[in-house]
């Protein structure tokens, strides 16, 4: 008896790929080619399952050439590469990866807050640069991080894990804005308080984005938001591009409106905006946050599991869309 057939779009782990060989026919990407709209959707057509990434678009039209697919399992916990209504409207399960990058993509955010506010990446450039002949009082002098007030919009798990770090790491106050706000228990083992969302830009000394990307969340921090902000402040994206308008973010930077900038995530990636290449009060990273060997492995045995369990048992782990499920 032949063996379902999947698609692996991306190079991943050998031993995510040896795994699903035990299930199924495996077709796999492991040259790591970039593939268009139309390539992946022929790649599709004689699919059942598919293990994607946040760079694969499943929408209308790939899934109208792939008529025999029944899940995509995402190696991620952010799905807005998938279009899950009309993954919904054509009966095909969509899942994703939570909790297992928690912990290591509030590490990085943190991380990544740190460099920003202390000027690390000007000052590596600097001294790679060979401009570094002497001491000076006022050199690269950045903010602090202990005691001052950290900013978190969207307290989902990520967010919680960055407030516990500043709270209980560094005597951070630490402040919030949400969709809902948290349980009283979840915000005193957060050490964090609820404020309006004008409050949060305005009071942050550090601002950290968390939030999951979708058109509602377009742009949530403009020119309008930036100016709110003090001048002293920095801004921290670990959530999704497109959530900051890059643009608007890259002048406030440079006309020194907002002290720094740290991000990892942004709009048209790989793609970065050209003029925030040319401001140096900004440390970029390629969209590394979860980039831990441990955790990437880990997120990709849960899609791998998710694909396992779904074809074999039609007991997803991690759906995103469960009316599939009872359809």
């Amino acid at each position: 008896m032949s063996k379902p057939k999947i698609l692996v779009a991306r190079a991943v782990f050998p031993e995510t790929i040896a795994r699903l060989s035990q299930h199924f026919d495996v077709e796999s990407n492991q040259a790591d080619e970039t593939w268009s709209k139309a390539e992946l959707a022929r790649r599709l057509a004689d699919k059942v399952g598919a293990f994607t990434t946040g760079s694969d678009r499943i929408d209308a039209e790939v899934l109208a050439a792939a008529p025999h697919l029944k899940i995509c399992a995402n190696m991620a916990v952010g799905y807005n590469n998938f279009d899950v209504p009309a993954m919904t409207a054509r009966g095909v399960l969509a899942t994703n990866t939570p909790d297992v990058l928690t912990e290591t993509t509030a590490d990085f955010g943190f991380a990544l807050l740190m460099a920003t506010a202390r000027r690390m990446t000007e000052s590596e450039h600097y001294l790679r640069a060979g401009k570094w002949t002497k001491w000076s009082y006022d050199m690269f002098a950045g903010s602090d991080i202990h005691g001052a007030t950290l900013g978190i919009l969207g307290m989902g798990r990520i967010g919680q894990g960055i407030a516990k770090r500043g709270a209980h790491g560094f005597g951070m106050n630490v402040i919030y804005h949400n969709r809902s706000r948290l349980s009283a228990e979840l915000e005193t083992e957060c050490k964090a308080r609820y404020v309006s969302k004008e409050e949060l830009l305005k009071t942050a000394d550090h601002l950290v984005l968390v939030l999951p990307y979708s058109a509602a969340s377009h742009h949530t921090i403009g020119a309008a938001e930036l100016a709110q902000m003090k001048p002293t402040a920095t801004l921290v994206n670990i959530a999704r591009g497109g959530i900051v308008d890059d643009a608007a973010l890259a002048a406030a930077l440079k006309n020194q409106q907002i002290a720094a900038a740290g991000l990892d995530v942004f709009e048209g990636e790989p793609s970065v905006h050209p003029d925030l290449l040319t401001v140096p009060n900004v440390v970029l990273t390629p969209h590394i946050a979860s980039s831990s060997v441990p955790t990437r492995l880990a997120m990709a045995n849960l899609a791998a599991d998710n694909l396992i369990a779904y074809l074999t048992t039609n007991k997803p782990i991690t759906p995103l869309n469960p009316e599939v499920l009872a359809a």
